[in-house]
C-alpha cells in the first residue's frame, strides 16, 4: 500500500466516522486526542506517564495531518498551514493542561512517620548503633503551631 492509499483510506474513515457521529472535525480532534491520551495514561501508570501519554497524543495528531496533507497533495486541494496548525491545538489542548495539571490529580504516597519520642520497636535506637537518627517529617500542625507563638 502506498502512501496515498494510505492517506486516501486514512480520509475515507474520518469522513466515515464524521458522518455517523454527526460530529464536526474540531470536536472529533479534542475527543481522539483525549481519549488516546487518558487510554495510554491508564495503560502506562509507571514513572513518567503523563509525558508518554503526551506524546502519543502529539505523534497522533502530527501523524495525522501529515496523512490529510498528504491526502490533499494527491487531489491538489492544499489547505493553508494555519488549518493544520489547528487541528493539531484542538487536539493537544485537553492532553497539555492534563499533563501540566497531571501531578496534581496523581496521590502521592503517604507513609506514617514515627513520632520522635516514640521508642524504637526492637529497644535500638539508630544513634546506639552509630547511624544518623531519620529527621522526623514536618507537619502542618508544626507549621500553625509556629506561627501562633510568632
Amino acid at each position: 500500500m502506498t502512501l496515498i492509499e494510505l492517506a486516501s483510506l486514512f480520509e475515507a474513515r474520518k469522513l466515515g466516522v464524521i458522518e455517523s457521529t454527526g460530529l464536526d472535525k474540531d470536536a472529533l480532534h479534542i475527543y481522539f486526542g483525549l481519549a488516546l491520551f487518558l487510554g495510554v495514561r491508564l495503560v502506562w501508570r509507571w514513572r513518567g506517564g503523563w509525558f508518554v501519554a503526551w506524546l502519543a497524543a502529539l505523534a497522533m495528531a502530527c501523524g495525522g495531518e501529515w496523512l490529510d496533507m498528504t491526502a490533499e497533495y494527491s487531489k491538489s486541494t492544499i489547505q493553508p498551514d494555519a488549518a493544520h496548525w489547528h487541528d493539531i491545538w484542538n487536539t493537544m489542548f485537553w492532553p497539555t493542561v492534563l499533563l501540566l495539571v497531571g501531578r496534581w490529580l496523581q496521590p502521592g504516597r503517604r507513609t506514617p512517620a514515627p513520632a520522635a519520642d516514640a521508642p524504637e520497636a526492637d529497644g535500638f535506637s539508630p544513634e546506639i548503633l552509630g547511624e544518623e537518627a531519620p529527621v522526623p517529617a514536618r507537619s502542618g500542625e508544626d507549621a500553625e503551631r509556629r506561627l501562633e507563638e510568632a
